[in-house]
């Protein structure tokens, strides 16, 4: 580990060394001891993250003002083994707590502790060639695809992949999202403060914990080791996602999605197609695209920044011309186009998919699948349409009794239950309305 990033990660040994109000501990300790009454120590330290040493020395105080009392012990090893009680004093000052925020976690840790984390560990170690062609193996791709998508990832700023659907953008994305997600494992907090407000930050979908070789002692216990974050989303994408989000009931943060993304991945799927125009996007992001820093608001007015430091990874099959400026493109570091396959790549992937399904491959059967349902429709080729077309073919055979098997009738039959039918479909339709 970064000696820098020790020196932050250092447990505290008084409350000074917290470097939050101490009074935001008082609450959470009152609401804890609130929701759960009669509460021994240790579930303090477990529920709250504060060493003993610095919980006890709060402890005294808040018995010192009449604000919790010990009406008795787990064991006799000490005060370790003290249960506490609030007192009538302490259960007044605890709904006055709970009347601020509802918040019982972790303790916080200030936000200029979490900026300098991130800044410290936003360079992950970077991926080979090796890795990347291991990653997309599964995938038929046009040769010396790899040396296009390498670089995005080790730069760790933006990515953008457009072409015709069906052709494994977001299967692209996903290897991608595994390769950021399985390097070096990242630091968090559950949450910080700022202002004197409380901010969320760990999500259980996001943040999955990895066991470290630290010496856990050494550690603030406010932190926690992660796979690096992935945060993958698509049209259901709106854009008060990307600020704060303010629960009134709660009383506190949840904070925004580019913020649990930080120092890994954030992938837009499906981008152009969220419920809100790519302009507002683009409004949003130009300026941390640009700079690495994002600024928020809390309801009170005041404002405070957060690096800006993840992967973005845009993907769609609209085109990206029609979609953003040029200002935003220029922002976006690299560019790489996922074309249909050609004859030569959609035969490998078909031969590939037999393979993976157990259905022989018969090559007079895939010449009248090209010619059929591809040239003579002037259908395009998808890289997608191998594996659900021969799906289609052994859900017919299981369905029917029959050894897996390609010919030309049972192409014929998975196409017509496959594509949707042409034109003179909608017109018939129409003459019969």
């Amino acid at each position: 580990m970064d000696q820098s990033l020790q020196a932050l990660l250092t447990p505290p040994n008084s409350l000074a060394e917290l470097d939050v109000p101490q009074g935001l501990l008082v609450d959470l300790v009152l609401r804890l001891m609130f929701v759960e009454g009669d509460t021994p120590v240790a579930r303090m330290e477990q529920v709250l993250r504060v060493p003993f040493k610095v919980l006890d020395d709060l402890l005294l105080d808040m018995q010192t003002e009449h604000m919790v009392e010990v009406p008795g012990a787990i064991s006799r090893i000490g005060r370790r083994a003290y249960i506490y009680r609030l007192t009538e004093e302490g259960k007044a000052r605890a709904r006055d707590a709970m009347e601020r925020s509802q918040y019982v976690g972790p303790l916080p840790v200030p936000l200029a502790k979490y900026n300098k984390a991130i800044l410290l560990q936003a360079q992950r170690s970077l991926v080979t060639p090796a890795q990347v062609r291991e990653a997309l193996s599964h995938l038929v791709l046009p040769e010396g695809f790899d040396r296009q998508i390498g670089p995005a990832i080790n730069a760790g700023t933006s990515l953008f992949l457009y072409g015709p659907p069906g052709n494994g953008k977001t299967t692209i994305a996903q290897a991608i999202a595994e390769l950021v997600s399985g390097s070096d494992p990242i630091w968090l907090p559950y949450a910080v403060t700022v202002s004197g407000q409380i901010i969320q930050v760990y999500d259980a979908l996001v943040h999955h914990e990895v066991p470290t070789e630290q010496p856990m002692f050494n550690i603030d216990p406010r932190w926690n080791c992660y796979r690096r974050p992935s945060v993958m989303v698509g049209g259901e994408l709106k854009l008060d996602s990307l600020d704060l989000r303010y629960d009134p009931v709660s009383g506190f943060y949840e904070a925004p999605l580019q913020m649990k993304a930080n120092g890994g991945m954030f992938l837009i799927d499906d981008f152009g197609r969220q419920q809100m125009r790519p302009i507002d996007l683009l409004n949003r992001w130009i300026v941390p695209l640009e700079t690495h820093i994002d600024t928020f608001r809390l309801r009170t007015g005041q404002t405070f920044q957060v690096p800006f430091k993840q992967l973005i990874v845009f993907s769609t099959n609209l085109d990206p011309t029609e979609l953003v400026d040029d200002a935003f493109l220029r922002r976006i570091q690299i560019k790489v186009e996922v074309p249909s396959p050609d004859e030569k790549m959609y035969y490998q992937l078909f031969v590939m998919m037999c393979r993976q399904l157990k259905v022989p491959f018969d090559r007079a059967s895939f010449l009248h699948l090209l010619q059929e349902w591809y040239y003579k429709p002037g259908r395009a080729l998808q890289a997608v349409h191998p594996r659900d077309i021969l799906r289609i073919v052994v859900g017919l055979c299981d369905y029917l009794g029959t050894p897996y098997q390609l010919t030309p009738e049972i192409i014929d039959e998975a196409c017509r239950a496959y594509f949707v039918a042409p034109q003179p479909y909608a017109r018939r339709t129409n003459r019969q309305l």
